[in-house]
């Protein structure tokens, strides 16, 4: 009776180990899924129990995936046959809208995981809020949420949301405690940014993990804040990170992450390779529309040939593109193609003409730079010169605008103002014109433009200026 008595005992004080492989921000890199599904298989022989899970993003950033028939659905049966276990939304998972949500969910033999989103049931948009894993008798309880922007919403455009109601993360957070109780592993799944789960980790202690994404951090394997170990891997697949939880007597006793360099395996899986051939099989993203002369080397050369294309194509004045907007920060000498312009650019935007004042821009242009979340706004036909608080970088005190050639910008004179559907939304400035589409996508007003030049130059052009005071 004593030897049965102690070897119940034993077995019940035995260590077991969870292992999550996570992703975060893949945005369509299709080219990575051969290595990715190489690493996940490596781990599962080690592993049988391995939970593989995504921060959110899993779209937008290839044309090959972001513009098939049915929208990102390459993505989605990538994820299928890689075997990921749940995702939670990040923004961009609402670029094709309710209805293109939804079905890619319905493709989807993974689990989407948000709690604090509130789609009608007429969407047919199927969230989980949470859900429990069992992993080899241990209890995994996953919480998903996404980030909500200044207006309450994820970083998209509003239509995308039409029929759904959000809640800020850390309210709904707090409403999910009886995982505690229930499992024996607590997880966030967080699309709401490093700086974010950071403050959320010390809201709420009884979290054992916050896997997030969104801001693109790179850790080294995670961080430990307040007892929480937090981990995040910058975009599309260049890294993702192994997770290991040791779990005794129902408590995560060890937590460990390290990083794996997706673009440095040397490992394919063949069956993924050949899908992602079959994807990549589209020659008309192929087409050279123009050369570079001098590699584009930042955002802003990028975003300023994007405003110029916007402003000639239109006949406008002034052309302005959100600094989220402009989805690569590099491009070597050589030839430019449909597909570049597409990945630049991968939204389905709008191009939007308004009539406004000198004075009326200027403080769209603040508003933009406030609602955008990354920062000011390229532009072309003016040039910028915002003063920022020392003190507070993201407090605009005032914007000087002026032209090209640096004389005098009149504040009183009405322009021709071209933009995207997006910053139209977000930019909620006082105007009087409200701006009106012209039925073009803007992708489509760049091709144009590149079509009628031999060749482009935009290395060195600055056309904004911040100083702190």
């Amino acid at each position: 009776m004593l030897l049965c008595h102690l070897s119940w005992c034993i077995a019940f004080a035995q260590k077991h180990e969870v292992h999550i492989l996570s992703a975060n921000d893949m945005h369509a890199a299709l080219e990575a899924f051969p290595a990715l599904a190489d690493a996940a298989d490596s781990l599962r022989a080690l592993y049988p129990g391995l939970l593989v899970f995504s921060a959110g993003d899993n779209r937008t950033g290839d044309p090959l995936n972001d513009m098939y028939e049915i929208p990102a659905y390459p993505m989605v049966a990538l994820m299928n046959q890689v075997g990921f276990d749940a995702t939670t939304l990040g923004n961009h998972e609402f670029d094709s809208g309710p209805s293109g949500l939804a079905r890619l969910i319905g493709l989807s033999h993974f689990s989407y995981l948000c709690a604090n989103v509130f789609p009608d049931d007429s969407l047919g948009i199927h969230l989980l809020p949470c859900k429990v894993f069992d992993v080899e008798g241990v209890r995994v309880g996953v919480v998903g949420a996404v980030q909500l922007g200044t207006h309450g919403k994820p970083d998209t455009h509003p239509d995308n949301c039409v029929g759904m109601s959000f809640k800020p993360v850390d309210e709904i957070v707090a409403q999910y405690k009886w995982l505690r109780q229930q499992c024996d592993v607590v997880i966030l799944l967080s699309h709401n940014g490093f700086e974010a789960d950071v403050e959320t980790s010390a809201k709420f202690p009884w979290i054992d993990l916050i896997i997030g994404g969104h801001t693109h951090t790179q850790l080294n394997g995670g961080e430990m804040h307040n007892g929480i170990l937090i981990t995040q891997n910058v975009n599309r697949l260049k890294k993702v990170t192994h997770i290991t939880l040791v779990v005794e007597d129902g408590k995560v006793v060890e937590k460990r992450a390290e990083n794996i360099d997706v673009r440095q395996r040397t490992g394919q899986d063949k069956v993924v390779a050949d899908m992602v051939r079959f994807f990549s099989d589209n020659p008309a993203f192929r087409r050279v529309l123009t050369q570079v002369e001098a590699p584009f080397t930042i955002e802003e050369e990028l975003g300023s040939m994007m405003c110029d294309a916007f402003a000639a194509e239109t006949g406008a004045d002034v052309g302005i593109e959100n600094a989220g907007g402009v989805r690569y920060g590099n491009h070597e000498a050589g030839p430019f193609t449909v597909s570049d312009v597409l990945r630049l650019d991968p939204f389905g935007n709008d191009a939007v003409v308004m009539e406004l004042t000198g004075e009326e821009l200027r403080q769209m242009l603040v508003a933009c730079s406030n609602n955008d979340g990354y920062g000011s706004p390229f532009v072309s036909g003016v040039q910028c010169n915002y003063v920022r608080d020392k003190k507070d970088s993201l407090l605009i005190k005032d914007l000087k605008l002026t032209k090209p050639d640096g004389s005098k910008f009149d504040l009183k004179r009405t322009y021709k103002v071209v933009t995207n559907s997006y910053v139209a939304s977000i930019a909620d400035s006082p105007r009087r014109d409200q701006g009106r589409s012209i039925n073009r996508k803007t992708a489509d007003l760049i091709i144009a433009y590149l079509e009628r030049q031999p060749s482009v130059n935009y290395q060195g052009i600055r056309r904004i200026k911040v100083t702190k005071k």
